[in-house]
């Protein structure tokens, strides 16, 4: 009996997901105003939170050490990051701009941790909101609701730029690069972590990479993707850039985290229950995006950028 059941439960559960994705309608850039829209949205319904801690971007996992907890890899991530790029060099005190802050995990991270002076910037009002409610007054963080392709800043303002998962929602990979270098000042470090596509100008995607594609960019508010090694170039021929850039894939360090992102909705189901039926609809709607990533991360279509170089 239980054999006839469990295929008839996964076909109806199948379904029910081909449902969801349909109803809903898809997240597409247009412009920095839906980036904004769809954070707001995902900062006001608390789900992202709740489920994932105040870190939306992937965690560390070490080889030989997968079965870390998930909000724990958020917070090795940003230590390994720290230590990779080369920020743990600098003196207590020193400005650090974190571009992309959404709710200010990485933020409270780099002021607690390591006492810098932290300035985070996002285009989401909710998100602002948000991560001023959860930082303590004794941190040095400021929160500030502004467009990274337009920084508010002079030349030179900071000893270090910081950014995670944010570049992948600039339609302008240029200007947001220049941007942070813009703003750091000589012989100040840039750590930055996104995700790519591979290079599809050497490699064409085939005919179902691109349907992937395609539902990545826009379910999750995503212009387009870049490799890796176009990034770099980009970093590499600024003019605020020192020449040096250095970078890599982290895929094999990364990857656990999309599996575990909808693990964590089983491991906490009342979390899910106390936000309301509406939030079991949207955490079901963003399972087959997630399983598209995983499954792109794991074939190479996608690739975890990590960049660092000096100003």
């Amino acid at each position: 009996m239980i054999e006839l059941i469990l295929p008839v439960l996964l076909l109806f559960f199948f379904i029910l997901v081909l449902f969801i994705v349909w109803r809903f309608k898809a997240r597409k850039y247009i412009s920095s105003g839906t980036v904004a829209t769809a954070y707001d949205a995902w900062t006001e319904d608390k789900l992202l939170e709740k489920l994932w801690g105040e870190h939306i971007h992937l965690g560390f996992y070490a080889p030989g050490n997968k079965n870390i907890d998930f909000r724990e890899a958020k917070v090795q991530f940003v230590h390994k990051l720290v230590k990779w790029s080369g920020l743990d060099q600098l003196p207590k005190g020193s400005r650090i701009l974190d571009v992309g802050c959404g709710i200010g995990g990485s933020s409270r991270i780099l002021a607690k941790h390591y006492g810098f002076n932290v300035t985070g910037i996002t285009i989401s009002p909710a998100q602002v909101k948000r991560a001023r409610e959860l930082t303590p007054s004794a941190l040095n963080c400021n929160f500030q609701v502004m467009d990274a392709l337009d920084l508010k800043f002079q030349d030179g303002t900071f000893d270090a730029v910081w950014s995670v998962e944010a570049g992948a929602h600039m339609n302008d990979k240029v200007k947001f690069a220049d941007e942070m270098l813009r703003t750091l000042r000589p012989g100040g470090y840039l750590a930055l972590a996104d995700w790519n596509s591979r290079d599809l100008r050497a490699y064409p995607p085939s005919f179902i990479e691109k349907l992937v594609l395609k539902q990545l960019l826009e379910q999750w508010v995503h212009p387009n993707f870049i490799s890796i090694n176009e990034f770099s170039n980009i970093l590499r021929t600024n003019k605020n850039s020192a020449g040096k850039v250095f970078s890599a894939n982290w895929n094999s360090y990364t990857n656990p985290s999309w599996y575990d992102s909808i693990i964590e909705g089983i491991r906490r189901p009342l979390v899910i229950l106390s936000l309301g039926p509406l939030a079991i609809v949207k955490s079901i709607r963003e399972i087959p995006t997630i399983l598209l990533m995983n499954w792109a991360f794991r074939k190479g279509l996608m690739e975890f950028g990590v960049y660092k170089c000096r100003g």
